[in-house]
């Protein structure tokens, strides 16, 4: 089938196509909610016809950022604002996402590209005309890194070695004195140099966190994520305690304030502000929250939750409203947030007019889009001259025998049902085909030589059935709510062959396996040559 060029626009319009892939059903748009602004919603759609938060009646229904998008850092920089997450072992990293309204988001640039590790909750500031984010990497040995810019598109710096391998999560501060200073899990903190880009002194315990009901069913205390607002005449930090997974009733949001960034800090007596209470609940595991001020001078909290039965999805960026109250505490009114929530107000998408949420996931690979789109799994320190463009053909060197270390090229999709679907050409000696990968030890998919099939599951290359195809097909991996089917064709998608091996992965989750990771959607190449991936193609279901 051509592509149809009009789907885009009609996407970025934000209206559903009518198109759908071949041999799929065609899907009708959705009509935007009306009557109570309580009531239960349906998505609107934007590129490829991803889900969106902007319901387009003044409301907007969480997540906020679909897919793996965890511990969110905002920082408010004049009517602009910036996000970035945690990307772990995903390069290019720190991807930098600006909005103007809250709720409509685009990508501006990938801040990190040299794998120091796996990449925590960064934090993202500007001080002094500069901006910088903070950020621990597990490796060997684990550490603390900033880099820095003075655009927010870059160029950013090479990652600076700030130590402290006994913590995670820094957080930055400034004190009524001029004084920075990066807040630690642990409740501890240590002090910055003027520039930023170096630590002063030693760690120093500062605080105590508020401690949940022995009874109550949690991972863990883990005292994280600590993040400081300073509003009125206080400091607030704002803690994620219960731990980040297991128990969906576990992971939670806390607060205490100060009259000082020096303390003594006093635990809120409302806490916790936010806890998953119930498995009935849409949104589990809920917390690692920063609090700011909207456009329209309202105040807003951005956190992350697991999605009720998809832990696949992992942690999904969640916006919640802010109520101060009269004795200086606060209140975030969203509730469970399944229902359509009021947008903030005062808010233009941009200077030049609207801009749609998120991005295509769909490729022409016209361009190389590593960073924003696509991103290298464990990626040595050349794994991007492996890929090139040319003639809108992907061209990508095999590597490794097989996903578990061929580094894949992964997408974040966020999504409960979606397909994907990609031309492949192989040379003589690859492997190659089309993954849903959670880590090099749980992924699943399908791949081929130029002799035979290869089925990936459980993390294993297994069935190994004759390729009726030869070196180039079209492949497609439909993945309808953990039901995972694929399917084949030999003369450019005019005939379709389903594959004749089955999946079920609700199971391939951090629960299951740790790393606190997603299911993402890819492609990769294996052993000696080159593999050539034309017109990828994903939509939504």
């Amino acid at each position: 089938m051509e592509f149809d060029r009009r789907e885009a626009l009609t996407a970025a319009m934000g209206v559903m196509s009518l198109a759908a892939f071949p041999g799929s059903p065609a899907q009708a748009a959705p009509t935007v909610p009306s009557g109570p602004r309580n009531a239960t919603a349906t998505y609107r759609r934007g590129f490829d016809d991803q889900r969106i938060p902007d319901l387009g009646n003044g409301t907007y229904l969480n997540p906020l950022m679909a897919g793996d998008h965890p511990d969110p850092s905002i920082m408010k920089d004049g009517k602009d604002y910036y996000m970035t997450f945690s990307t772990f072992d995903s390069y290019p990293g720190l991807v930098i996402w600006h909005s103007r309204d809250l709720i409509n988001w685009r990508p501006v640039t990938a801040a990190l590209t040299r794998n120091v590790g796996a990449v925590w909750a960064p934090d993202i500031c500007r001080h002094g005309g500069r901006y910088f984010i903070y950020f621990p990497a597990k490796a060997s040995p684990n550490a603390n890194y900033v880099i820095w810019a003075d655009r927010i598109e870059g160029p950013w710096s090479d990652p600076i070695d700030l130590g402290l391998p006994d913590h995670i999560d820094p957080g930055h501060a400034v004190g009524e004195d001029g004084s920075r200073w990066l807040f630690l899990s642990g409740g501890d903190r240590i002090r910055l140099a003027e520039d930023g880009l170096s630590t002063v002194g030693a760690v120093e315990h500062v605080y105590d966190p508020w401690h949940y009901p022995e009874d109550w069913d949690v991972e863990g205390f883990s005292p994280e994520g600590p993040k400081i607002v300073r509003h009125g005449a206080y400091f607030y930090l704002i803690t994620a305690v219960g731990g980040t997974a297991g128990p969906p009733t576990g992971h939670m949001v806390i607060a205490a304030r100060a009259k000082s960034i020096h303390g003594p800090w006093e635990n809120c007596p409302h806490n916790p502000i936010v806890r998953t209470t119930d498995l009935s609940e849409a949104w589990w595991s809920r917390g690692h929250a920063t609090l700011f001020e909207g456009p329209g001078g309202d105040w807003w909290s951005v956190y992350h939750g697991y999605e009720k039965d998809f832990w696949t999805l992992g942690r999904q960026t969640l916006l919640d409203p802010v109520t101060w109250t009269a004795d200086g505490w606060f209140h975030m009114t969203g509730g469970d947030l399944s229902k359509p929530i009021d947008a903030p107000k005062g808010g233009k998408a941009s200077s030049t007019g609207p801009s749609p949420h998120g991005m295509p996931l769909s490729d022409d690979f016209s361009t190389l889009e590593l960073g924003r789109r696509w991103n290298f799994f464990k990626p040595a320190a050349d794994e991007t001259a492996r890929a090139r463009v040319a003639d809108r053909t992907l061209h990508l060197a095999a590597s490794g025998k097989a996903p578990v270390d061929s580094s894949p090229l992964l997408l974040i999709a966020g999504d409960q049902a979606y397909e994907f679907q990609c031309e492949i050409e192989i040379d003589p000696g690859v492997t190659a085909g089309l993954v849903l990968f959670y880590d090099q030890q749980l992924y699943c998919g399908l791949g081929f030589d130029a002799a035979k099939f290869v089925t990936h599951q459980y993390g294993m290359e297994r069935g190994r059935p004759a390729n009726y195809h030869g070196r180039r097909m079209l492949m497609r991996v439909r993945n309808d709510r953990h039901i995972v089917s694929f399917r084949t064709s030999g003369d450019g998608g005019r005939t379709w062959k389903r594959f004749d091996r089955g999946m079920e992965v609700s199971g391939y989750h951090h629960n299951v396996r740790g790393g606190f990771l997603m299911l993402r959607p890819g492609l990769y190449a294996a052993g000696q040559g080159e593999a050539r991936f034309r017109d990828f193609r994903f939509k939504a279901l």
